[in-house]
């Protein structure tokens, strides 16, 4: 006597393994692939460290010009900026553009000065037009009440 041929329903042994193997690797595979595009975007267009420390360094001479412009003092150097460490970083809106506010801390000292200073900053960049220039955003305050405006300086384009 035959076997009874096999109905639709039951699959062949060979076939069950096929399923359960093809199962295993799609779990295994599954988290990689969703992984590996986030890591190729990792740095998602933000700022490396030589457009913060220029952005902090400029940060410093603002302030410093304005204060010395205020004192009618003559203003120092340039600072040399070391020692940077992000503790915060964030994607935001600054006007209609898209723009990143950064946190942290950061070691400095005027030219000629033995003393350096650790202090704390939050700074906000925004990306150029074309994408390859950075500019230093500083908050102004909001003219209607309703929306933050900001004032804009270019950083230098390294070359």
């Amino acid at each position: 006597m035959l076997p009874a041929p096999r109905t639709p329903a039951q699959p062949c042994p060979a076939a069950r393994l096929w399923q359960a193997l093809g199962r295993r690797l799609l779990a295994l595979a599954l988290p990689l692939l969703l992984v590996l595009p986030l890591g190729a975007c990792a740095n998602g267009g933000q700022p490396p460290r030589s457009v913060l420390l220029q952005a902090l360094a400029l940060q410093i001479q603002l302030t410093q010009g304005a204060i010395a412009q205020a004192l009618e003092l003559e203003a120092a150097g340039a600072p040399e900026v070391s020692r940077v460490r992000v503790a915060e970083q964030q994607a935001i809106r600054i006007g209609e553009a898209p723009g990143w506010r950064l946190a942290g801390a950061f070691d400095w000292r005027l030219p000629g000065d033995p003393i350096r200073v650790d202090s704390p900053f939050e700074l906000f960049l925004q990306r150029g037009a074309r994408g390859e220039s950075w500019r230093l955003a500083r908050p102004s305050g909001s003219p209607d009440g309703s929306t933050q405006a900001w004032i804009t300086d270019p950083l230098p384009i390294p070359g």
